[in-house]
């Protein structure tokens, strides 16, 4: 009973190594090759020879028992039979098998046969199997099946045959326990390797999707500064960072006419792929309701009814918009449930009067307040989304209004994209070393000069 312990605690010690040793090799951009089956006479000539070598190294990790030596040497050569097809296999094998014969012995010729075989049947399985692995369970079984093979082999032609009973007897269960134990560890390492691997491919999938959603959703918003180079009555700056590859934050800007500039900006809840679809939406609606004459409340009516319509999902948007007369500088402005905007002139800095409303796409019916501003040149409205806000510093900190207040007020009046680079310079440095938790949106316009004062009327 002693000898058989001893027997299986060195069998186990030595099947540990050839697993630790394995697991390094499936970490490898070697072993990458040979799992996409991109097989090169080099990487199958370094597969025998790996597991040549843990095929000898199965056979001198063994114990030496009744003139032979129990082992795990058939190990090496039929996972490299599974894994790298019958030549491979053989490969193995035939290492393993000349080492074991060169030591002599009576069980010298059915041991290394058996190894020999042990990698041509692997080979064999991975044949029928088409290339792919068998399941853990599937795998321990071929493993027992194959020491069972060899110990039918060294019955049949070792010599003589009473000792080679006896012998069997004593390290049946040792090679079969510790062969065994080997293949599962093994199956299990590239059961979840495959899944590692599988998982990895549909992250940098999906990784890849989300890019070409940002830069569609990119390239949704106006990009282009200064978009009207020859409008000489503002000047208008906007900026856009999504905290995720795609984001709900948005802003726009569009010439209702020839005298009338509509801006928005808004912000949907949620995060990712759904918050961006219902902002496309959004935008899409926004611009198909804006037309000439139509009014800052009325577009957020029209657009907020529409939301409504078979929301299942529950999602809502918050916005501000605005529309500039460029003749006389008023602006006409409605909100729903978005933080008012900042007024920038010689007197200071303020939020504009409240036109409250509710976050479209909320509930239907809802009749939108408006308001209006006469803008002198020189002044400026802030537009921005909550992520300005509620950035957070590693401390914990929030931004806060407070923070973006004296941030305007160090902010250059003139240009436009001065004030957008401004804050979000001041908002960076804040939330230094921190991830950015929400999206941020920026939109700036200055009101420079009444039309026909632009034109030098």
């Amino acid at each position: 009973m002693k000898t058989i312990i001893e027997l299986v605690i060195a069998l186990v010690n030595s099947m540990s190594v050839i697993m630790v040793l394995t697991y390094v090799l499936t970490r490898s951009s070697f072993y990458g090759e040979i799992m996409a089956k991109k097989f090169s006479p080099r990487n199958q000539v370094l597969l025998v020879l790996i597991f040549g070598a843990f095929s000898i190294y199965g056979t001198l990790g063994g114990m030496e028992l009744l003139g032979a030596i129990a082992n795990i040497r058939d190990l090496g050569p039929t996972i490299a039979g599974l894994i790298g097809g019958p030549m491979v296999g053989l490969g193995a094998g035939l290492i393993g098998g000349l080492h074991r014969f060169t030591l002599g012995g009576f069980t010298c010729y059915s041991c290394s046969s058996a190894t020999v075989l042990a990698g041509l049947i692997g080979g064999g399985v991975y044949l029928l199997r088409k290339g792919a692995f068998p399941s853990i369970k599937g795998a321990v079984l071929l493993s027992v099946a194959i020491e069972i093979i060899h110990f039918g082999l060294a019955l049949l032609i070792s010599k003589p045959f009473s000792q080679a009973l006896t012998l069997v007897k004593q390290i049946f269960f040792p090679m079969i326990l510790a062969n065994g134990a080997g293949m599962a560890v093994f199956a299990f390492m590239l059961t979840n390797l495959v899944k590692e691997r599988a998982t990895e491919n549909a992250k940098r999938q999906i990784e890849g999707e989300l890019h070409v959603a940002r830069e569609i959703q990119m390239s949704i918003v106006p990009r282009i500064f200064p978009p009207f180079p020859e409008r000489a009555e503002f000047e208008i700056h906007a900026l856009l960072e999504p905290a995720k590859e795609v984001g709900g934050d948005f802003y726009d800007f569009f010439f209702i006419d020839e005298h009338h500039l509509f801006f928005v900006v808004g912000d949907v809840s949620g995060k990712g792929v759904p918050a961006s679809l219902f902002m496309a939406v959004t935008r899409t609606l926004l611009r198909s309701r804006t037309a000439a004459g139509s009014s800052p409340h009325e577009i957020l009516d029209a657009v907020n009814n529409e939301l409504c319509r078979d929301n299942d999902t529950g999602m809502f948007v918050t916005i501000f918009c605005g529309i500039l007369d460029t003749n006389s500088g008023e602006v006409f402005y409605s909100c729903g449930g978005h933080d008012l905007p900042y007024h920038l002139s010689p007197s200071g800095i303020a939020p504009l009067a409240p036109a409250k409303g509710p976050a479209l796409g909320a509930m239907d019916g809802i009749l939108y307040q408006q308001q209006s501003i006469i803008l002198q040149p020189g002044d400026t409205l802030i537009l921005y989304t909550d992520g300005v806000t509620e950035a957070m510093s590693k401390s914990g900190q929030f931004w806060g209004k407070e923070g973006l207040l004296q941030s305007l007020q160090n902010a250059p009046r003139r240009p436009a994209a001065g004030i957008t680079g401004k804050i979000l310079q001041d908002l960076r440095f804040f939330a230094r070393d921190t991830a950015q938790y929400d999206d941020i949106t920026l939109l700036a316009l200055t009101f420079t000069a009444r039309r026909g004062e632009a034109a030098g009327e």
